[in-house]
C-alpha cells in the first residue's frame, strides 16, 4: 500500500514545499523595501508560525478521526488561493494577514501528509520512509529558493508568487483525483486519547523540546542569512537563492540512506548527534563573507540536518502508534510553529539592538539547550 500511495504525497509535499521555498530569498528583502524594521520582518514570519501552532493539533486531531485525504485536499487549494495575497498585499500589515492565512492553511499540508506516510509505515521501516518523506520536503525547500531567486532576477517578484499558487493548485488536483483515502483503522486509531495522556510521554516531551528549539534557531537563520548574504556579503538574489537552495538541496541526497541508518542504529543518538553537526556550522556563519565561503558551511549543516531528521521522525511515528498519528505528528509540528513563532521576532530585536551575527549566536545557543532538555526527558527510554 505504501510504495502505491507514497508518490502522491511526496509530490504533494514536494510542490508545497517549492511553493515555500520560491518565496524564501525575496520575502525578506521584498518587506524590507516596504520599509518593514527588523521586529516588523520577525512578525511576518512569526505570524505564518502563530496560527499554525493553533490550528495544526486541531487539524491533526480530526484527520485521526474524519480521514486524512479531505484535510489535504483543502490545505492546498486554500494555500493556491491565498499565496496571490503576496501579489496584492500593498503594505506591511497586509503581509502579515496573508502570512497569517497561509499559516492556517499550512496546518492542512504537511502534517496531514506525514501522518498518512506514518500510518503507512511498516514497524521497523519508519526511518526508511520518513528518509524518503523528509528528502521530498527538503528537495521542494530547496529548489524552490533556487528558481525563487532566478525568477525575481528575470522576471520580477511576481512571478515566484504567481508560480507558488499554481504548484499548490496542480498538488491539490493530484490528490483529488489520485489519492486514496487513509484505511479506517489507522485514521481512528486511538482517537480518543486527550493531549494531557499525550504530553505526559518522556518521548512525547523531549520530542517537543527538541523540535521547539531547532525551530527557534531555524526560523532566526531562515529570516536573517539572506539579508546577511545580502548586506554583509553583497549577493544578489540569484546567488542567495542558490545560497538557500545549498542549505538544502544536498540533504535530498543525505536523507535517504540517513533514513536507512535511523532503522538499524539508536535514533536517539543520531538525533543528539546531528543537531550537534548542525549547531557548529551555524556558529561559523559571522565569519564568512562570500559566497564561496557561505557556500562550503552549507555541507555540514546538511549533514547534520539529514542525520537528525529521519531518526527524530521515525521516533515521532512510534509515539503516533500509541496517541494517534495525526494527532502526534500535530504535537510536534505545533512545537515547530511555537519555534517559529517565538525566534523571528527575538532574533528580529536582536538585530535591531546588537547585531545580525548575534542572530545566529542566539540560534546555536538555543538549539544547545534543545539538545539537552531532550537528552534529559528521553534518557530512560
Amino acid at each position: 500500500m505504501i510504495q502505491k500511495v507514497f508518490p502522491i504525497l511526496a509530490v504533494s509535499i514536494f510542490s508545497a514545499m517549492l511553493g515555500v521555498g520560491l518565496v524564501s530569498p525575496l520575502l525578506p528583502l521584498y518587506v524590507k523595501e516596504m520599509g518593514a524594521t527588523g521586529p516588523e520582518l520577525g512578525i511576518i514570519f512569526a505570524g505564518y508560525g502563530l496560527v499554525n501552532t493553533i490550528a495544526t493539533p486541531i487539524i491533526g486531531r480530526l484527520s485521526d478521526r474524519k480521514g486524512r485525504k479531505i484535510f489535504l485536499s483543502i490545505g492546498l487549494f486554500s494555500y493556491a488561493i491565498f499565496s496571490l495575497g503576496y501579489v496584492l498585499a500593498g503594505n506591511v500589515p497586509q503581509l502579515i494577514l496573508v502570512r497569517l492565512l497561509l499559516g492556517g492553511t499550512g496546518a492542512f499540508i504537511t502534517p496531514i501528509a506525514m501522518a498518512y506516510i506514518g500510518d503507512l509505515s511498516p514497524e521497523g521501516e519508519e526511518g526508511k520512509w520518513m528518509g524518503y518523506a523528509n528528502s521530498a520536503f527538503f528537495s521542494g525547500f530547496g529548489i524552490g529558493p533556487l528558481l525563487g531567486g532566478a525568477l525575481t532576477d528575470h522576471l520580477g517578484a511576481n512571478a515566484s508568487f504567481y508560480s507558488m499558487s499554481i504548484l499548490n493548485l496542480l498538488a491539490f488536483l493530484l490528490v483529488i483525483i489520485l489519492l486514496p483515502e487513509a484505511q479506517k483503522r489507522f485514521t481512528r486509531e486511538r482517537a480518543h486519547i486527550s493531549f494531557k495522556e499525550m504530553s505526559a510521554s518522556p518521548m512525547i516531551k523531549g520530542l517537543f523540546s527538541f523540535r521547539m528549539g531547532q525551530a527557534i534557531g531555524n526560523a532566526s537563520i531562515m529570516t536573517f542569512l539572506p539579508v546577511y548574504a545580502a548586506t554583509q556579503a553583497n549577493l544578489t538574489p540569484t546567488l542567495i537563492g542558490i545560497l538557500l537552495a545549498a542549505n538544502t538541496l544536498p540533504m535530498m541526497i543525505f536523507l535517504i540512506p540517513a533514513g536507512r541508518l535511523a532503522d538499524k542504529f539508536n535514533r536517539r543518538f543520531l538525533t543528539v548527534i546531528g543537531m550537534f553537526i548542525y549547531l557548529l556550522s551555524v556558529v561559523f556563519i559571522p565569519l564568512m563573507h562570500n559566497f564561496w565561503q557561505l557556500l562550503l558551511l552549507c555541507i555540514p549543516r546538511a549533514i547534520g540536518g539529514s542525520l537528525s531528521m529521519p531518526a527524530a521522525t521515525a521516533l515521532t511515528i512510534e509515539e503516533g502508534r500509541k496517541f494517534g498519528m495525526g494527532t502526534t505528528m500535530a504535537m510536534l509540528m505545533m512545537a515547530m510553529g511555537i519555534g517559529f513563532a517565538i525566534g523571528a521576532p527575538i532574533s528580529g530585536v536582536i538585530s535591531d539592538y546588537i547585531d545580525i551575527n548575534a542572530v545566529f549566536y542566539f540560534a546555536a545557543i538555543i538549539g544547545l539547550i534543545s539538545i539537552g532538555i531532550f537528552v534529559l526527558f528521553t534518557r530512560k527510554t
